[in-house]
């Protein structure tokens, strides 16, 4: 059984892993822009924080023993995630498409935060 506060850090833990592997997705093709100095400065300091919070989300999950284990396939519109937990392990089902558009928010938000501290 999971908490609620828990399955909540699950879930920003999860959107902050997918962010990351986003941007270092795109990363690459940022290079082929006219703007690529302006673009990968950006990417940079976007995935410097994220990468701060991803991990900190990590440690907190670590010393609630819990873990995320792998992903599973479901067909186009789900995923399961599949996660170690002190007591059973529990699978959480996802909708990919709600997922992406949380991953676009996140990135947003984190976007506008760091040009405020500016």
């Amino acid at each position: 059984m999971i908490k609620p506060d828990e399955r909540r850090n699950v879930h920003e833990f999860i959107l902050l892993d997918m962010a990351v592997k986003s941007l270092q997705n795109d990363y690459d093709k940022l290079g082929n822009l006219k703007m690529s100095v302006v673009y990968v400065k950006i990417v940079d300091d976007l995935l410097k924080d994220l990468r701060s919070d991803y991990f900190n989300k990590k440690r907190m999950l670590a010393k609630q023993k819990i873990e995320v284990v792998k992903w599973i396939h479901v067909d186009e519109y789900f995923s399961d995630v599949v996660l170690k937990t002190p007591g059973e392990d529990v699978i959480l089902r996802y909708a990919k498409q709600a997922l992406k558009s949380q991953v676009e928010k996140l990135l947003i938000e984190h976007l506008k935060s760091h040009s405020c501290e500016k």
